[in-house]
């Protein structure tokens, strides 16, 4: 959410961004939160006017009293009534009116970094840079699914069964490799020097529209019924919220956690293979890193953060590249994202297994999650980025240690977590 008095202030900066990201459907609403604020603040002048009076007045009717005026002296007090009665009505306008500048202000998007490409929507990313070699088999890779079927590893009938579409056991070897590669991206991520949590897996409502669009919130969060309470969707979501209403000495600064949750997200639109695979679920496990800092810092740890996720999966031998997010892919909140993409050498092409974000102080200012400064508490700056969302780095593991005989070959990284194993064979 942008401050009020930059959008008064930048009313064409601002309607220039909702054009670069290809909303022009909220052009008015610009117009219409500067007219709001505008009432709001002849409101509050209003009122400071009136309590002014009302002071003066409770001063003067002290001393009628005092010279036996009593007449006069309830005539005042007469208007002091008055005076409360129309405060009363002012504060209840006000509060209405400020009620509906925030829903507006909440939907106009963040100001987008001035390095960000321009684009409609994902088919105009850009490409930034590939690491390592996307390489093809002189022998073909089966899908990820058959893989592990074949393996005796995955039983999505069962799941069908218990949970419906979109939701998996995995079994085995697999089942294994999954938690070997979260715990691995645990240890990967302390050794960086970040903080690890496990945090709460349910968030209230005020959280989640303080780290998230409402757009976003409708086509990703599951809600229990019946609650103030939402699953999560990434961990991002209650490890930002952790600092709600928090004010931070600027001397903390820094705050880098990396945090483990199981995720729960509706995927609405998921067909075909998506459904039969992994890569469309509805629950996978997850490890999120989440900064906060001071604003200026922001860009620096930004770019430290998506190199993370790049040397993590290096590691393990995968060919990764890094995707720049056009203006028209970007989430209202965010100031600039890249992905990290896993090269799939079945389909020969990239697919999604991450995303860096820097988010300026929009979900701060939501939150109202500030740090002291010499100068004053001022809003902060987040950013999040994924280390590893599992079932989908299982499958850039699955197809790049694929071999010609069926088995699979575990990363070296992550061999001590399996025991030492070498490679899954079918048992």
């Amino acid at each position: 959410m942008l401050d009020i008095k930059f959008i008064r202030e930048n009313k064409e900066i601002v309607l220039k961004n909702i054009k670069k990201k290809f909303q022009d459907e909220k052009l008015p609403l610009v117009g219409e939160v500067i007219e709001l604020d505008e009432k709001i603040r002849k409101l509050k002048f209003e009122k400071d006017t009136l309590r002014q009076e009302r002071n003066t007045t409770s001063d003067e009717i002290g001393a009628l009293f005092r010279e036996k005026k009593v007449e006069e002296a309830n005539a005042k007090k007469q208007r002091v009534i008055n005076i409360n009665n129309q405060l009363e009505e002012i504060e209840t306008e006000e509060s209405q009116l400020s009620e509906v500048l925030k829903s507006k202000m909440m939907v106009i998007p963040n100001i987008i970094d001035d390095s960000v490409p321009i684009g409609k929507d994902d088919n105009e990313n850009v490409e930034i840079e590939k690491f390592g070699e996307p390489f093809v088999r002189d022998y073909e890779i089966p899908y990820h699914a058959d893989i592990c079927e074949a393996l005796g590893c995955l039983d999505k009938d069962s799941a069908g069964r218990t949970s419906g579409n979109g939701f998996y056991y995995l079994v085995g070897d697999i089942a294994r490799l999954h938690e070997a590669t979260i715990a691995y991206a645990r240890d990967f991520m302390i050794s960086k020097g970040f903080t690890y949590a496990i945090p709460p897996f349910m968030i209230r409502s005020d959280v989640v529209t303080g780290v998230m669009s409402f757009a976003e919130m409708d086509a990703m969060m599951y809600k229990i019924e019946g609650e103030d309470l939402y699953l999560i969707g990434t961990s991002e979501h209650s490890m930002i919220g952790k600092f709600k209403d928090q004010i931070i000495d600027e001397k903390e600064l820094p705050i880098a956690m990396t945090s483990y949750s199981p995720c729960f997200r509706k995927e609405v639109g998921a067909h075909g293979l998506e459904e039969r695979g992994l890569y469309r679920v509805h629950q996978f496990e997850k490890q999120e890193m989440i900064v906060l800092c001071k604003p200026e810092d922001a860009m620096d740890w930004y770019n430290k953060m998506w190199k993370f996720t790049v040397e993590f999966f290096r590691s393990m031998g995968i060919s990764v590249r890094t995707l720049e997010c056009c203006s028209g892919d970007l989430a209202d909140l965010k100031v600039k994202s890249c992905d990290v993409e896993a090269w799939s050498p079945r389909q020969q092409k990239y697919f999604e297994v991450g995303s860096c974000s820097t988010l300026g102080d929009a979900q701060a200012r939501r939150l109202g999650i500030r740090m002291k400064t010499e100068n004053g508490n001022q809003y902060l700056a987040t950013l999040n980025n994924t280390v590893i969302a599992s079932p989908r780095s299982l499958i850039a593991i699955l197809e790049q240690g694929y071999q010609k005989d069926g088995s699979v070959i575990i990363p070296e990284v992550l061999k001590p977590y399996m025991g030492g194993k070498e490679k899954i064979e079918k048992y």
